[in-house]
């Protein structure tokens, strides 16, 4: 029996940390995955509990695992996992430094596409990289580690051989992920809490794997191989009810790409949760056109508990539309909004800029569109060629920044053609500013309730944490921050 260490990298910025802290369900997952073959397993989540290297360094000198294990993690759907890459590396190199003899593996979407790279540099102390889905690939190789077989006859990993860099093939998908375990027991639960009021703890849950829509800026479509697989709805029910009773959780995400994919099932999940009256707040993210198609249903997204739905908008331009290979348009992003809003759902959506033909005019429209479509909470990535993406080859002559560590949808990767990357920094200063300037009146004439607290709620986390990363010119922000307060 092996001892092994699963760990999230420290890795912090702007954004979804900034209203929660979501369980790493991933090594969840992979930790319940090492139990069931009969190995030791721990979970050490330096991101959530904001701890350093040092604590780190620390826990492995206690522990003395046999191996060590991370992830390219960020909450969610792990789309801008890129930016831990580095971090992750670190995790790695601390471990070997400890003892040359722990085995060091790396998982995620960034390390399965780009393991070449990762591991022609040297000074990266990876032994085994696992590509693609982790857990079965993970029960092989602790198997043969462990004496039962050839490591390197496992499919699904990438290592290194002298100056060679060798890939064993891909390993078959999971075909019940059912049977997936999580070790939850593993987890610390009071670091797991939404910030947003009324708060709660908040646990992850998968409900689905896979995506098959075409958006040009993700990686989920690669990484499953167009594959898309889903749990029964009574399990996922059952899983649930379990974290309520147990770990007294009532906010859940779902952080699958595509969790609505077919009615027939989402309906039934819907209804199940319904029914079992299990009291609980449910965060999700989906697609503009099944909003639209679950017109005649969105009383159940909301009586099964169902507050508050992100959509990706992107942008008001048909050729940006076009280009990122969205699906859908401008008209369809403002119908599904009014949809949701009418149903009493909170609505978030997300609207790129720093695209290489950016103008100030482009970034006015770009506010004036969200302004127009009316979310309740809006955000504005900042467009980022993963280097594993369609858009990558796109934009590959505008990118100016290769450190993987500022790939998290704020920092500007890309120089536009008529507007310098500083600009770009500005504009998304300018972005939130207008729209939640705007916005503000809005809560102001909203009758008090439910809703009017949780923007509330919302907008002053967004707003306390900022950070460096928005050119916030100082008295707008303290005017904002005052004028929350008299409404609040």
């Amino acid at each position: 029996m092996s001892k092994i260490l699963f760990i999230t990298a420290p890795y912090h910025c702007w954004g979804v940390q900034v209203v929660g802290t979501w369980p790493p369900l991933h090594l969840a997952y992979l930790a319940g995955a090492a139990s069931d073959t009969g190995h030791e397993a721990r979970i050490f989540d330096a991101m959530n509990k904001r701890l350093s290297f040092d604590d780190i360094r620390a826990e492995i000198e206690r522990f003395q695992p046999d191996i060590v294990m991370t992830l390219d993690y960020l909450p969610v759907t792990g789309a801008i996992s890129t930016a831990t890459v580095p971090y992750a590396l670190r995790i790695l190199n601390i471990a070997k430094e400890i003892c040359g003899q722990t085995v060091t593996l790396l998982g995620g979407p960034h390390p399965t596409f780009m393991y070449e790279e990762i591991l022609e540099d040297h000074g990266n102390r990876v032994d085994y990289i696992i590509t693609g889905e982790p857990e079965q690939t993970l029960k092989k190789l602790l198997a043969a580690l462990s004496g039962n077989g050839d490591p390197k006859a496992v499919k699904g990993i990438a290592y290194r051989e002298g100056e060679r860099i060798l890939y064993t093939g891909r390993q078959p998908h999971i075909e019940d992920l059912d049977s997936l375990k999580p070790a939850w027991h593993l987890l610390d639960w009071e670091d797991y809490n939404y910030l947003v009021a009324p708060y709660g703890r908040m646990a992850s849950i998968l409900t689905s794997r896979g995506c098959d829509m075409e958006c040009a800026f993700c990686s989920q479509r690669m990484f499953w191989r167009e594959d898309w697989r889903c749990r029964k709805p009574e399990k996922v029910v059952e899983e649930m009810e379990h974290l309520i009773g147990d770990y007294g959780v009532s906010f859940f995400t779902l952080i699958d790409a595509y969790p609505t994919k077919h009615r027939e099932r989402w309906e039934l999940f819907l209804d199940l949760v319904i029914e079992r009256k299990l009291g609980v707040h449910l965060l999700i993210e989906t697609r503009v056109e099944d909003i639209i198609r679950d017109a005649d249903i969105l009383h159940k997204y909301r009586d099964a508990g169902i507050i508050h739905v992100y959509l990706g908008a992107e942008s008001a331009d048909k050729d940006v539309l076009g280009s990122l290979n969205k699906g859908t348009s401008f008209e369809q992003n403002k119908h599904a909004l009014d949809l949701l809003r009418e149903a009493g759902i909170i609505t978030e959506a997300s609207f790129m800029i720093g695209f290489p033909t950016e103008t100030w005019d482009s970034i006015d429209n770009t506010i004036a569109s969200a302004i127009y479509l009316n979310p309740d909470i809006a955000v504005f990535p900042v467009v980022t060629p993963m280097p594993f993406t369609p858009i990558h080859a796109q934009m590959k002559d505008r990118i100016r920044v290769f450190d993987y560590a500022k790939y998290n949808l704020v920092c500007p990767i890309i120089e536009p053609y008529q507007m310098t990357m500083a600009e770009i920094t500005q504009a998304l200063g300018k972005c939130y500013m207008t729209f939640y300037s705007n916005k503000m009146q809005e809560i102001v004439e909203m009758e008090d309730g439910f809703k009017r607290k949780y923007l509330l709620s919302a907008f002053m986390l967004m707003m306390k944490d900022h950070g460096d990363n928005f050119d916030f010119e100082g008295a707008d922000m303290e005017r904002m921050k005052e004028r929350m307060k008299k409404v609040a």
